[in-house]
């Protein structure tokens, strides 16, 4: 793997890609600034052997228009408060001003640029784009995991106008590094957990993952196909009736694979999905008509930590329960809390996908972790074995 630890940056312009994509509140300041301290190592690497740095990011969708509450001026004073200094700004990408801008940059300063999506071509991974991006640096570095999964312009493309001179960032590397120590290098037993709502959205990556796991834990709603497809009672749970001839599949699959699956053998169940509504715990295969389950119950709880206290390797992606309403948080709480303990005994663990990264944040377990993921959908690409546009350019 070819990273910014291979090259000498001294007078040199590095033009890395990140991903900015940071959520903004009414008054366009930036509310969650997690992605630009991610690649803060990155740049400070860079400037510390003597180069400048020169970063571009899109920003929200802005379909090829130039429109004022995507600009990046907006994060402008976020950027130069994560990174120490004062970030310069161009409000182009391309062309003259941009040229100027770049060919004035001074060793230890930094540029951002405009929000590459200002241009359809970013999108459709026009070459045209990308070399007149190439044009403002002297070397190209990846450090968007987020973006990785796309083949656009800046993120994929520009890669071949640098033949030598193009490396992974900090970020990226370690990103790659943690989803090949579940996938390929991880001290065994290896422990998955999936959860979130279908079974449907995490197909390939189970697919993927059935040969490389000891152990798969499936909670959430998905885990109500797989009870139904065993023939238990669900009630009114979430279920996907299609896809109960996969879920039996899928188990068998796991079986050839010598794979032991851990499903929830009880939940906390309601009569309407809602807060506050009248709660028990119930047998998940006897489910009474008319209630749902919306979180794992207490020996399911205790079930899955004996797993994981067990376990030398472990990946989360998608909570065991509707953490987002209190009363059905416990599930995903206890679930956090062995991961985080077995973490503590030694265990490498990734959480990586949106609801598991949203809970971990929220609830505090983001340093009890070994290792949080920035990218949701470069992640799980990567964990359905797909290689990623923006990891192959730089392979390549």
């Amino acid at each position: 793997m070819k990273t910014i630890n291979d090259f000498n940056f001294k007078d040199k312009k590095a033009l890395v890609r990140v991903d900015f994509n940071v959520p903004q509140d009414d008054q366009l300041k930036v509310t969650d600034n997690t992605r630009i301290v991610a690649v803060k190592p990155t740049v400070e690497k860079i400037l510390k052997d003597g180069g400048s740095v020169i970063l571009m990011t899109h920003l929200g969708r802005p379909k090829g228009e130039v429109k004022d509450e995507f600009s990046l001026k907006h994060i402008l004073g976020e950027v130069s408060s994560v990174l120490g200094q004062e970030v310069k700004f161009v409000d182009e990408c391309i062309g003259e001003k941009a040229e100027k801008a770049a060919s004035e940059l001074k060793p230890g300063e930094i540029l951002l640029l405009e929000n590459v999506r200002f241009h359809n071509e970013e999108e459709k991974g026009d070459e045209g784009f990308a070399e007149q991006l190439s044009k403002l640096g002297d070397a190209y570095v990846n450090d968007a995991f987020g973006t990785a999964h796309r083949a656009h312009a800046s993120t994929a493309v520009i890669a071949k106008f640098f033949n030598s001179t193009k490396f992974f960032g900090l970020l990226m590397a370690k990103e790659l590094q943690a989803i090949d120590k579940v996938l390929k290098s991880g001290e065994k037993p290896i422990t998955a957990i999936l959860g979130g709502s279908k079974v449907s959205t995490k197909i390939t990556i189970i697919e993927n993952i059935l040969p490389a796991v000891d152990n798969l834990i499936i909670g959430g709603g998905m885990a109500f196909t797989f009870i139904k497809a065993l023939g238990g009672k669900i009630g009114n749970s979430l279920v996907e009736e299609d896809k109960i001839p996969l879920a039996l599949e899928i188990l068998g699959k796991a079986k050839e694979h010598k794979v032991k699956i851990y499903l929830p053998s009880d939940a906390i169940i309601a009569e309407s999905f809602s807060n506050d509504v009248e709660r028990k715990e119930a047998d998940i295969y006897a489910i009474p008509e008319g209630w749902m389950g919306l979180d794992a119950g207490h020996k399911s709880r205790d079930q899955f930590n004996d797993v994981l206290l067990n376990s030398r390797t472990i990946l989360w992606n998608g909570p065991i329960g509707v953490f987002e309403m209190s009363h059905f948080a416990g599930g995903t709480v206890a679930l956090g809390d062995s991961i985080a303990e077995a973490t503590r005994l030694g265990a490498f663990s990734l959480v990586g996908g949106g609801d598991s990264v949203a809970f971990v944040k929220q609830f505090g377990y983001a340093d009890k972790v070994s290792y949080v993921s920035t990218g949701g959908g470069a992640m799980l690409e990567s964990l359905e074995g797909l290689e990623l546009p923006g990891v192959a350019a730089i392979n390549n």
